[in-house]
């Protein structure tokens, strides 16, 4: 695999995440109520816990995002000749 050829996959896998991340963050903020009763069907859960399971959630795939993914494309793209 070249550099290109892996720039252009961790760019593309960067997008994806990113577009994952917006689709989670729009879904609990239009529905947050239903999706606070699902889960606590499956789990007893308290308002505050929910909300903290997503807020770390949401931060935890941001965090991954950057190291694995805009880290090293970046550092590609520095690289580069």
């Amino acid at each position: 695999m070249s550099i290109s050829q892996l720039s252009a996959l961790l760019g593309w896998g960067a997008i994806i995440n990113l577009g994952i991340l917006l689709w989670w963050w729009i879904a609990y903020l239009v529905a947050k109520e239903r999706i606070y009763k699902i889960h606590t069907r499956w789990f007893a859960l308290s308002r505050p816990q929910f909300e903290t399971i997503h807020y770390c959630g949401m931060g935890l795939l941001k965090l991954a995002n950057l190291c694995l993914f805009v880290t090293p494309w970046l550092a590609l793209q520095i690289i580069r000749p």
